[in-house]
């Protein structure tokens, strides 16, 4: 199977962050395609891979990687044009010993003064079951925080370039 990418430009993905950045957050959980929310916040998912569910050759999955991180790179730097550098926060100390995006008893004190329940706000809860890392921007004027992950949830699952946004109040640090 050939690798399998969205066809949209760096620019038209931008304006998709930018729309859904001022979107208000839905009263109640919904989906709608690619895209997901609820009470504070939004998911959507700007990029996929192929699966890899027939073909896990190296090669394959490297370069479905390397296509995903290069839309990454590329829409962060528009986004960093308009909001400065982005942060990276590690989602590791609020992943449980089985990788997925609760935390059960895995914390140290110093996790706990993050702010965080035992099970994580939106979209940090579902963002950590699926990756380590998040780029965060702080747009100013707004109590919103933008991020963007690549994530994978399992290994024959396609790789993907998502969006979160959230309450700045529900933001580690």
């Amino acid at each position: 199977m050939p690798p399998r990418h969205r066809t949209r430009s760096a620019e038209e993905l931008f304006h998709t962050v930018e729309y859904l950045h001022a979107l208000p957050f839905p009263q109640q959980e919904e989906r709608a395609g690619d895209r997901w929310g609820g009470p504070g916040h939004h998911l959507v998912v700007l990029v996929e891979s192929q699966d890899f569910w027939e073909d896990r050759a190296t090669e394959l999955v490297e370069e479905a990687e390397q296509g995903v991180e290069a839309d990454r790179a590329a829409l962060a730097q528009l986004l960093t044009r308009r909001w400065g550098a982005p942060a990276a926060m590690d989602l590791n100390p609020f992943q449980d010993s089985d990788g997925t995006g609760t935390a059960t008893g895995t914390r140290t004190d110093a996790d706990t003064d993050l702010g965080f329940d035992a099970e994580e706000p939106e979209p940090v809860g579902f963002l950590s079951g699926v990756t380590s890392e998040v780029w965060v921007w702080r747009p100013d004027g707004s109590d919103r925080w933008v991020g963007l992950a690549v994530g994978q949830a399992d290994p024959e699952w396609p790789l993907q370039l998502l969006a979160a946004f959230g309450e700045s109040s529900a933001l580690p640090g």
